[in-house]
């Protein structure tokens, strides 16, 4: 078994902590959260190990081989660094780090030290994307032309970050696992409603070299949670409703027909309307799926799909959208203030 130390016991702290605990292939000795209630919280579940608010016990524990991290995003990067230096594999929380030049310096002294460096982009392991990933691969749907998400809800509002870099890391990690390209073009467009520097609402839209669109719906501000994305194929098309648990993928046998350009004078299509197919998808914590990986990575029988590589794409993605928001936020408060 790994021995592992866990950084952070928050929310997403005590789900990684859970999961743990049942896993046959890890070992928790230390948690160290710099919350009094939360070390009193945990040290029941952990009797023969430590308890820390000092994340260095951890870092620097040489029987410590695996780190988890559930922090603030700020404090990745160098909890990160510090544990990677002692040569320790890594996991941490999505988003990777606050800035891509952060991301980069993880990605390359990772490498140089050896170690498995994860980020823990767990929709990547539910059912459902996988289900979805073997079917647009197989060309069911034929060409994937759009991908286009609602992720909304009332709260929870974070202090230390907006709506983009809580909520979209969910949605780039799928598409970069589904496309394996870059967006060429990004937009995006924010709202503030409760902090007037961190945007509760945006919109975030990519363009893709292989013709995809993808469209991001993000809110902090929606009096109902949504968690609904469509895949547009040119032969079929996919809702994947997480909420949903007795039909979480429908499949729709429909799409749009032209007749040939030289057959008409005016572009009117043929809408095909076919049967709806719902796939039984097995309910399964996709945490279970990122430990096994986690496992098997670190043992050199699996690569990972969701490495520092991979997070370092994402981050970058959200540094061109954030530079975006707040070249737009900065132009709305210039007409306020001269309205």
């Amino acid at each position: 078994m790994l021995r592992v130390g866990l950084i952070g016991y928050g929310y997403w702290g005590t789900n990684l902590f859970r999961n743990l605990s049942l896993s046959p292939r890890f070992d928790i000795v230390a948690v160290a959260d710099q919350s009094e209630k939360r070390r009193a919280a945990v040290q029941p579940l952990l009797p023969n190990g430590r308890v820390t608010p000092l994340a260095s016990e951890v870092t620097d524990d040489p029987d410590i081989a695996v780190v988890f991290i559930a922090t603030p995003i700020s404090s990745h990067f160098e909890i990160a660094r510090n544990a990677i230096r002692s040569g320790k594999h890594v996991f941490v929380e999505k988003p990777m780090c606050a800035t891509a030049a952060e991301a980069e310096e993880l990605v390359y002294i990772a490498d140089r030290q050896g170690v498995v460096l994860m980020i823990d982009h767990t929709y990547l392991f539910t059912n459902a994307v996988q289900y979805i990933s073997e079917t647009i691969r197989s060309g069911e749907i034929g060409r994937l032309c759009y991908y286009d998400s609602s992720r909304i809800n009332l709260g929870l509002f974070q202090p230390d970050v907006n709506v983009l870099w809580d909520l979209a890391p969910h949605d780039l990690s799928i598409l970069d696992h589904l496309l394996a390209e870059q967006p060429i073009g990004v937009a995006a467009s924010g709202y503030c409603h409760v902090n007037r520097h961190l945007p509760d609402m945006a919109y975030l839209t990519l363009h893709y070299p292989s013709n995809v669109v993808a469209h991001l719906n993000l809110s902090w501000m929606s009096p109902v949670k949504v968690r609904r994305i469509a895949f547009g194929g040119t032969s079929k098309m996919m809702v994947w409703d997480d909420l949903n648990r007795e039909e979480k993928i429908k499949i729709y046998n429909s799409g749009i027909q032209f007749q040939p350009e030289d057959r008409r004078a005016v572009i009117i299509p043929d809408y095909r309307i076919g049967d709806i197919y719902s796939p039984r998808i097995p309910d399964r914590e996709a945490l279970v799926g990122v430990m096994e990986h986690l496992a098997h990575v670190i043992a050199g029988k699996e690569s990972s799909i969701m490495d520092g590589a991979r997070g370092l794409r994402i981050v970058r993605i959200l540094e061109k959208a954030q530079k975006v928001l707040d070249e737009e936020l900065e132009a709305t408060r210039a007409v306020g203030q001269h309205s």
